[in-house]
């Protein structure tokens, strides 16, 4: 059960891995572009101030698998947390089965059925991310394609891990885990939110008043 954080923004990913609770990093283009960096750039910042983190999600983008390949080399040299995330198409996963047979880390993103799911698998992918909020967006749930996901790698007892995305409350982050996601990435905000109970904040509000009393001075 591991914990990626969605962002690109610097300073949260510092914060959130402080806690020591955060197994990796996703990036894309859209967080780069909020972010006012190149991705290269803050996978460099990343590795480099979060030395045991495993896994560093770096998108390429590109109509074919060889200029997929030619992008992932720029990232290749940062460390070995690298994860190069490609489409699920037909030039993406081309390009995840050669990364894949010089064992690169890869990440086949944009998954939204259990036939995609397999071919990622097919082409020797680390990861695969299932879009859960988008696939609600589209009326289909998505914590539905994770638990299918999850059944047919299991029976086929598929390596390939399911690294749930698009995740925008805690309730996703729960059911996804539930029902067999290895992974999820999830935006600082929902991390952040995983930790919060009215309960806990009740009864942490009556330890300290019991604290409190308990020791003030016997008369």
């Amino acid at each position: 059960m591991k914990l990626f954080l969605d962002t690109a923004d610097f300073s949260e990913i510092q914060k959130a891995y402080l806690t020591g609770l955060i197994d990796g990093v996703t990036t894309n283009p859209t967080l780069g572009l909020k972010a006012g960096k190149t991705l290269y750039g803050i996978a460099g910042d990343i590795l480099q101030a979060c030395p045991t983190i495993e896994s560093v999600s770096c998108e390429v983008v590109a109509d074919t698998a060889a200029e997929m390949l030619d992008q992932a080399q720029t990232f290749l040299p940062l460390g070995e947390a690298v994860t190069i995330k490609v489409p699920c198409t037909i030039e993406g996963l081309k390009a995840c089965r050669f990364l894949a047979e010089d064992g690169i880390k890869t990440n086949v993103t944009l998954v939204f059925s259990v036939a995609q799911a397999i071919l990622a698998a097919k082409a020797g992918a680390t990861y695969i991310s299932p879009f859960v909020g988008r696939c609600n967006d589209n009326s289909f749930s998505g914590v539905e394609l994770v638990r299918a996901i999850a059944n047919t790698y299991a029976t086929q007892r598929v390596s390939t891990q399911i690294l749930a995305a698009s995740l925008r409350d805690v309730h996703h982050v729960s059911r996804c885990f539930a029902y067999g996601a290895d992974v999820c990435t999830l935006p600082p905000k929902v991390f952040w939110k995983m930790y919060e109970h009215v309960l806990t904040d009740q009864g942490l509000a009556q330890f300290e008043n019991d604290w409190a009393t308990a020791n003030q001075p016997f008369k």
